[in-house]
């Protein structure tokens, strides 16, 4: 039965199925499903949305929420988001001077502009986050302005900027005579960088650069380092606290403008260019040109000249001459083919390792230019090497006898000359003035001619007991050493051990080296020459002092008492003004100084007299000078130029001078110095004082002795009794690295010293610490830092446009930049300075100088140097120096030498 009701069903379906198709068509089924599917879903759609209305007409009615309150921040904020974006004023003033804000304003809309929104528009359009770090980055530059303001800048860079440039240059001179000492390559390789690195270790002790100047990575984390601390004194604590804000603008900082900046001020390359357009007013000459080829040891700068002059011989060589001037073409082609010609020959002697140092190839210029004896003793180079060649050969007391009674005669008749002019004074001051050349005369007779004197200088013995004669029964004259020293000087001119052999002396073919006189004898003349390029520097007298006073004896005790009162006489000659005076617009300080003096027969005299603060600076360096003792006991309180009429600084300076007054009285300093009474007389006299200093060497300070002054900064040197440094003080130490005048004796090094003063004042007047003054406070006028900010605009977006960085110029242009550098260099060096030092000592100079800029890690570390002096002197408070000394301390180096010097204490207590 079942059976059969499953066929009826099948048959029953089968027969529905073959109607539906035959009546629908085969297709139909699809439709049929289609239907199906859009029935069912068309119910569940509307079921849902009326499900959900009613829903939320529930949900409204309740009086209760089942679900949890959305954070009120989340409405809010899309609330802001809705909201129409209001514009951010932002005040437009930076440092108070419109002509600085406006370039200024120009620089950081660039700066946003390429650093910043060329990827940002790419992420949103909203402008806030843009002008929020616009403001962010004015409020840094308002803090630094302000800060700017706030500092005074003339000891920067009137003192940091000299002292840390010498003593970086100290650093180089020391490295290359150990890499010379060692026999090593100097052709800036790996080791002459490692070696200058270890002076600086052993020079500064507490800090070394090195892996900030070879090491990218380093250099890099130092940048970020210090722009992080930057950040943080320049930044409100809100933005410095917001990671992103600060770690986005500390890699601006960093890598976009502080590295790009640096890679360009230590670029060698750029420093040539800059040196060349520096000078660019300076004529090169022919002579200096060539003097720099002869004298180049840089096979790669002989061979880029010698291509460049071969271009050149090709270019004028194919022009066609016709109606132009043949002759000058034809000069130009032989003054190219002389200098390839000396390129060649310079490089092939290079090549062949047969380079020889030029004095030895004086064989080769034929006869030597002679000098007379009476020009070399005339002259300060010249006598250098004289002096060397007399100590040589044990025969210095003839010199130093015949340059002693020069300065004899010349003080002697100034002494006259005032002792005429001063006729107020009496037979007391004629009888002082006398004692006092009697005293000297005294002493020049037993250091040279007595039979005491070691070494002695040996002379016709009735000439000397002659010169006894007058000095015990005479009053001495300027003249009366003449006969002696006129026979002491025909006794080393024709003596075969003096003059004669000097002359065959290698000492005298250095000594022609130093007065550019080695040259080719068909130029300069035969043997006998008439000497016309011999343009020496004669230094006439030396103007020294009365010397060997110390020696000269005295039974007269000085009984005195002085004081500096509290008041000072308006009705006082020489100065009219009491207190603070002022004389044709200068301003200064009188001190009136009460003097009591205890006369044998128990008499006192008492009286004032008035001096300034110049008078006490001129007669501590006499005595100082005349008795050496002296510098170590008595410590003059020390000068300032600026500010020094505040009324606070005049009565520590009282105070501080009535100490030196009274230790200067003290019985136990004239007992050492018994001399030393006249001088002290003379001071505390009632009378106008004569200064017997200029007032240039007045303001240049004594240094300190120092026992290794070569491993110590430069500013280490110098007095500590000053403390007001300006960069006179450090001249002098700056021309002692760049020319290495260490090496002179001592005799002549303090002549070049007077005579660089007396250069310097003729050229400078006495005016030069204010020119340095004015000069300072016009590099940091409004207008000048306006000037500089247009600089920076333009070069770094020139029409506004971001520069791309240059292309590295082809090595052949390099090469042709230094030697034109180094001949711009060269040609600025005064003819008087040469005459001074000598022209050979002056090229090693300058040729030292520049060879310092043309490595590039060196470079690195000098404009870090100046940097971190930059930031010292900005922020003294926070302890800028600390701080660096915390960053570089993570040098292996450095590491190593305190590890290496701890070894050595350990040694050296244990040894104890």
């Amino acid at each position: 039965m079942s059976q059969e009701v499953g066929v009826s069903i099948w048959g029953w379906g089968g027969l529905g199925v073959v109607l539906f198709l035959v009546t629908f068509g085969p297709f139909a089924i699809f439709y049929f499903a289609f239907y199906i599917l859009c029935f069912l879903g068309g119910g569940l759609t509307v079921t849902l949305l009326f499900g959900k209305t009613n829903s939320e007409k529930y949900l409204e009615k309740c009086e209760h929420s089942f679900l949890p309150a959305a954070p009120t921040g989340v409405p809010r904020a899309v609330e802001e988001m809705k909201r129409e974006s209001r514009q951010i004023k932002i005040d437009r003033r930076l440092t108070g001077s419109s002509i600085i804000d406006e370039p200024l304003q120009q620089v950081i809309q660039f700066a946003l502009r390429d650093y910043i929104q060329y990827w940002y528009y790419t992420l949103s359009d909203d402008e806030s986050f843009l002008l929020e770090v616009r403001k962010t980055i004015q409020n840094a530059l308002v803090q630094f302005a302000t800060r700017s303001k706030e500092v005074d800048w003339q000891p920067y860079f009137t003192t940091r900027l000299v002292n840390d440039f010498a003593t970086h240059l100290r650093v180089f001179r020391k490295a290359q005579q150990r890499i010379e000492d060692s026999r090593q390559k100097k052709d800036g390789s790996e080791e002459f960088v490692e070696t200058f690195f270890e002076v600086e270790v052993e020079m500064e002790r507490e800090v070394c650069r090195d892996q900030v100047c070879t090491s990218v990575k380093d250099e890099e984390g130092f940048l970020r380092d210090l722009c992080e601390i930057l950040l943080y004194l320049f930044l409100p604590p809100g933005d410095f606290h917001n990671k992103n804000m600060r770690y986005f603008l500390r890699e601006i900082l960093a890598k976009g403008i502080l590295l790009p900046l640096i890679n360009q001020l230590s670029d060698p390359d750029y420093i040539n260019q800059y040196i060349i357009w520096l000078i660019r007013d300076a004529n090169c000459n022919y002579e200096a040109f060539l003097n720099i080829i002869k004298l180049s040891d840089k096979v790669v700068e002989l061979e880029a000249v010698r291509d460049r002059a071969a271009e050149e011989l090709q270019y004028l060589r194919s022009l066609d001459t016709a109606g132009d001037d043949i002759s000058t073409i034809k000069n130009q082609i032989n003054s190219l083919l002389f200098v390839k010609k000396v390129c060649e020959t310079r490089v092939q002697r290079l090549n062949s390792g047969k380079e020889v140092d030029t004095l030895k190839l004086a064989a080769n210029f034929g006869k030597l230019c002679t000098i007379p004896l009476d020009s070399i003793l005339m002259n300060n180079v010249a006598l250098q090497f004289f002096m060397d060649y007399m100590q040589q050969t044990e025969g210095q007391a003839h010199l130093f006898f015949w340059l002693t009674v020069e300065g004899y005669r010349v003080t002697a008749q100034q002494q006259l000359d005032v002792l005429r002019s001063v006729q107020k004074d009496g037979k007391r001051q004629s009888n002082q003035t006398k004692e006092l050349l009697r005293a000297a005369a005294v002493g020049v007779y037993d250091q040279y001619l007595s039979e005491k004197a070691s070494p002695r200088v040996h002379v016709d013995d009735n000439l000397v007991a002659k010169l006894a004669e007058t000095l015990n029964y005479e009053d001495p004259t300027p003249e009366i050493f003449d006969d002696i020293q006129r026979k002491v000087y025909e006794m080393m001119l024709k003596d075969e051990q003096f003059y004669p052999s000097f002359r065959q002396n290698p000492l005298y073919v250095r000594m022609l080296a130093e007065l550019d006189m080695l040259k080719d004898p068909s130029i300069r003349g035969s043997d006998d020459g008439d000497l016309e390029s011999f343009n020496g520097s004669p230094t006439g007298s030396l103007n020294s002092s009365l010397d060997d006073l110390s020696n000269a004896s005295s039974e007269e005790s000085l009984q005195l008492l002085v004081s500096i009162s509290d008041t000072v006489h308006a009705d006082y000659e020489p100065y009219p003004v009491a207190g603070v005076c002022n004389d044709h617009g200068k301003t200064y300080a009188l001190y009136a100084i009460t003097v009591q003096k205890r006369n044998p027969d128990g008499s006192e005299d008492v009286w004032k007299t008035y001096r300034r603060y110049s008078d006490f600076h001129d007669f501590h360096m006499r005595i100082t000078e005349q008795f050496e003792n002296l510098s170590s006991l008595l410590k003059l309180p020390g000068k300032k130029t600026f500010n020094n009429m505040d009324k606070d600084f005049l009565g520590k300076r009282k105070k501080d001078l009535n100490t030196y007054l009274q230790l200067l009285i003290n019985p136990e300093i004239i007992k050492a110095c018994p001399a030393l009474i006249p001088y002290v007389n003379d001071f505390l006299e009632n009378k106008a004082y004569s200064k017997g200093k200029g007032d240039f060497a007045r303001k240049v300070p004594p240094l300190k002795p120092e026992e290794d002054s070569e491993h110590i900064r430069i500013s280490a040197q110098l007095d500590d009794n000053v403390d007001d440094n300006i960069p006179l003080r450090v001249m002098l130490l700056l021309m002692d690295e760049v020319f290495d005048l260490k090496e002179k004796n001592h005799w002549l090094r303090r002549n070049i010293k007077n005579l660089l003063q007396q250069l310097i004042r003729a050229t400078y007047g006495d005016t030069i610490n204010r020119k340095i003054v004015d000069h300072v406070d016009w590099m940091t006028s409004p207008e000048q830092v306006a000037e500089t900010v247009k600089r920076f605009r333009d070069s770094f977006w020139p029409n506004g446009i971001l520069a791309e960085t240059a292309p590295r110029r082809e090595k052949a242009i390099r090469m042709r930049s230094r030697v034109a550098a180094k001949t711009k260099m060269l040609v600025i060096m005064p003819d008087e300075l040469k005459h001074i030092i000598g022209a050979e000592t002056t090229r090693k100079g300058i040729l030292r100088v520049f060879e310092m800029f043309q490595h590039n890690q060196l470079n690195r570390r000098l404009v870090y140097v100046f940097l971190e002096g930059f930031l010292e002197t900005l922020f003294p408070q926070h302890k800028f120096r600390e701080l660096f000394i915390k960053l570089h301390s993570r040098s292996q180096r450095m590491q190593k030498y305190k590890q290496k010097s701890q070894s050595a204490q350990i040694g050296s207590s244990q040894k104890r």
